[in-house]
């Protein structure tokens, strides 16, 4: 499920589980749910489907839905993890984002180094000549002080350590079940989804601290059968989970996270949406409600390029009028 932006504003005022990466939104629904993300690129040498699989692949399974459900989620989970890292792909797209700080949209260029964005609209119109002056002198300084972008990279880096460990957690975190009737979301006409219950699993023992909160999750996910990568992803938090037992944080309950991915070309896959709503408890002193609104639009593929030739790129573009 975002994201995400070289922005210091994305990971001041918020606990480390909460914060933001440079590629979409690594929230909590990253860590949880997505088998994106996830959220969000099929798997061609992994496998854990077996012998069940190959059959399905070949047309001669009497139905899709006939073999083991944790099937699917082995293989969505480690296609996520390709989405995570995205190797030798790299897009160019916006980013609208709503949340406590406001109505923002970002051009985000992923390159070689990480990714960096550049601000182009606040609150649905064009930014003013102070405000771009303002973004602009941040991308510079990124230019002139690696340090600033390092700083950005390490932020990025430690989110994406977290993910992978809990992406790899899932087939065994959950219990997974086929929803009846096998409810399609509709958004890919022609296209078969497998449609999957998920709940904590009572023989599952996390083996971290952040795994425990695995434990707190239940919802819903829609899988592309001849991809096997997550469409769409619900999870509610139906009770309260704590980091170091509270001391840290706490989740209540009540929480609802949403993300949806799709195709963007070339095997990549990537979230077109997240939305959250969560209640957090940081440090046994601070009450968070965190909620936000974050799409992805405008998918470009590009070649790779160093970081500093994608701020050049961005400073380089025109910026909207309207």
């Amino acid at each position: 499920m975002p994201r995400e932006i070289a922005d210091k504003s994305v990971y001041v005022r918020r606990p480390a589980l909460l914060r933001g990466t440079a590629t979409g939104p690594l929230t909590l629904w990253r860590w949880f749910a997505v088998s994106s993300l996830v959220v969000l690129h099929a798997l061609a040498g992994y496998s854990a489907r077996g012998q069940n699989a190959a059959v399905i692949k070949e047309g001669i399974a009497a139905s899709p839905v006939s073999v083991d459900p944790r099937s699917w989620a082995v293989d969505a989970s480690a296609n996520e993890l390709l989405a995570l890292h995205h190797p030798g792909s790299y897009l160019r797209y916006r980013i609208h984002m709503i949340d406590d700080k406001g109505d923002r949209v970002r051009d985000l260029i992923e390159s070689k180094d990480g990714s960096v964005a550049r601000l182009i609209m606040r609150d649905g119109r064009p930014l003013t000549n102070e405000e771009d002056i303002a973004e602009r002198q941040r991308l510079n300084d990124m230019l002139t002080s690696p340090s600033n972008y390092a700083k950005h990279v390490k932020n990025d880096a430690s989110g994406r350590k977290i993910a992978d460990t809990l992406l790899k957690l899932m087939p065994d975190a959950m219990v997974y079940t086929y929803v009846p009737g096998q409810p399609q979301t509709g958004k890919n006409p022609g296209s078969l989804e497998i449609v999957l219950d998920y709940k904590p699993n009572p023989k599952f023992s996390p083996p971290t601290t952040m795994a425990g909160a695995l434990t707190g999750l239940q919802g819903r996910a829609w899988i592309d059968a001849k991809s096997r990568y997550v469409v769409r992803m619900e999870g509610s938090i139906f009770r309260g989970v704590n980091f170091g037992w509270g001391m840290l944080a706490h989740i209540y309950p009540g929480g609802q996270l949403v993300i949806e991915q799709t195709h963007a070309g070339g095997g990549r896959w990537i979230f077109t949406r997240f939305t959250e709503q969560l209640t957090v408890r940081a440090l046994m002193v601070k009450t968070l409600n965190v909620k936000a609104n974050i799409e992805a639009s405008n998918f470009q593929t590009i070649g790779p390029m160093s970081y500093q030739d994608a701020i050049h790129l961005l400073l380089n573009t025109p910026l909207p009028q309207h």
